[in-house]
């Protein structure tokens, strides 16, 4: 349902952009979102955005990461920026979506695979 790319490795300040595109029966996606997990570290929330382009960030984030989506396309967009090593990790891509249950719908979470952000020189 979630299909994420975009990562790769990319020198220290450097820039990478990740996509993740929902597909299925959707009727509609409330929030989308990225985390990641770095080695030996628990999985953390970097941003998320609302179906109304409301957006957090986690504050290591601000300035540097900027999240967005394309409503049409079902894709949420992650831009990073002045990456550092300390952003070394797999970025996984979440969606709220509603798809078609019966005669009415259902909402679940849905995760991409992840995709992995290396930052190294």
């Amino acid at each position: 349902q979630l299909q994420a790319s975009g990562g790769g490795l990319v020198q220290p300040g450097g820039s990478l952009r990740l996509s993740c595109a929902a597909s299925g029966s959707i009727i509609s996606i409330s929030t989308m979102g990225w985390y990641r997990q770095a080695p030996g570290k628990q999985r953390e929330l970097v941003a998320t955005i609302t179906s109304g382009y409301s957006t957090n960030y986690k504050d290591s984030m601000k300035g540097r990461f900027t999240i967005s989506r394309d409503n049409a396309k079902n894709t949420v967009y992650l831009q990073m920026n002045s990456l550092e090593p300390e952003d070394t990790a797999v970025y996984y891509c979440y969606a709220y979506i509603f798809v078609r249950f019966g005669t009415g719908r259902r909402g679940d979470d849905y995760w991409g695979q992840g995709t992995l952000v290396t930052v190294s020189s």
